[in-house]
């Protein structure tokens, strides 16, 4: 059986607040590019919550790196940081004005988790469904080569040429 190529991005930044609008702003410019419109919403409200916990909460620092990634039909959407600590999902009061971060990617995706990292720190993922016909994605870029990513180029016209002949004398 052959499958689909999975489809990764990744992004290192420093959780701070001005930096997680432009990761939402990366991330669904990804999604677009993938044909995953639909998913948008969710990956950003998510990716914003993991990314609000890293600079809320990670010691010693607050780098980290944002992956997505499309495997047949699923994405799943991490953010690794530094601090081995585990989060725990909390139970917030009514009033309460933060707290709720985990519970709402338990609400808007299909499955999440934390991993511990090898070494240090650990991973905070999530999973979302992909929508159906997510087969026909653009094709993998190639370095070294052009290909039908989001630039367009222009055809050139071309004319014929001879066949090209070498000789070697001697």
């Amino acid at each position: 059986m052959i499958s689909e190529p999975s489809r990764h991005c990744a992004v290192e930044l420093q959780a701070l607040p001005s930096r997680i609008g432009q990761v939402r702003r990366i991330i669904s410019a990804q999604l677009r590019y993938w044909h995953l419109d639909p998913l948008i919403d969710q990956a950003a409200l998510g990716v914003t919550e993991l990314l609000t916990n890293v600079h809320r909460h990670a010691q010693p620092d607050k780098s980290c790196t944002v992956e997505i990634e499309l495997l047949l039909d699923r994405l799943t959407v991490s953010v690794h940081d530094h601090d081995p600590r585990l989060p725990t999902l909390n139970d917030a009061d009514s009033d309460a004005t933060s707290g709720r971060g985990l519970a709402l990617i338990a609400a808007v995706s299909e499955s999440w988790g934390v991993r511990p990292a090898d070494g240090a720190g650990k991973s905070v993922w999530f999973t979302l469904p992909a929508p159906c016909g997510t087969s026909t994605l653009p094709p993998l870029a190639v370095y070294g080569s052009t290909t039908d990513g989001p630039f367009a180029f222009a055809a050139l016209e071309t004319t014929a040429q001879p066949p090209a002949r070498s000789a070697v004398v001697g």
